[in-house]
């Protein structure tokens, strides 16, 4: 079995340069429900952990409350594909919602971007009410790029 370090820095360089991320959660009637986010990975060396900036819209905090999990799936042309099924959890709290929000401003682009300007009502800060954090924490990683997949080398895959 792979090591979460073997494979996290992996996951994080594939995720990080394809940026868009299909998240599926699962509605309280157990259908999937999926939507296009933008996260953002932390690897310090020990532990994984994503952020999302989103809103607490309904259907999400339904989804979320039902099941907290999310599969977070980044695909790219040339047939790169990363996965992250994670344990999710609202974070409200204002320090970390500045901290993250930092995190987002300050990052390059394509990844980073300024949260106030992609124009969400109400979105001027962290303090915000209409702002929410995701934090996500990977159970399961999966990395398999299209070079890989081309040369016949199967899917590199952890679990927690």
């Amino acid at each position: 079995m792979t090591e979460l370090g073997d494979i996290a820095p992996r996951f994080v360089e594939l995720a990080h340069g394809i940026v868009w991320s299909t998240v599926s959660t699962t509605d309280p009637a157990g259908r999937p429900r999926s939507r296009i986010l933008h996260p953002i990975w932390q690897w310090d060396g020990q532990e994984l952990i994503g952020w999302i900036i989103t809103g607490k819209t309904p259907p999400k905090l339904a989804q979320l409350t039902h099941s907290p999990y999310v599969a977070c799936n980044y695909w790219a042309p040339t047939h790169d594909t990363c996965l992250a099924e994670c344990a999710a959890e609202w974070v409200d709290d204002l320090e970390t919602k500045t901290t993250v929000w930092e995190l987002f401003r300050s990052t390059p682009l394509p990844l980073g971007y300024d949260p106030a300007g992609i124009g969400i009502p109400g979105w001027t800060g962290p303090e915000s009410p209409s702002v929410s954090v995701l934090r996500l924490r990977p159970w399961r990683l999966r990395v398999l790029t299209g070079k890989d997949l081309s040369n016949g080398v199967r899917a590199t895959s952890w679990r927690a």
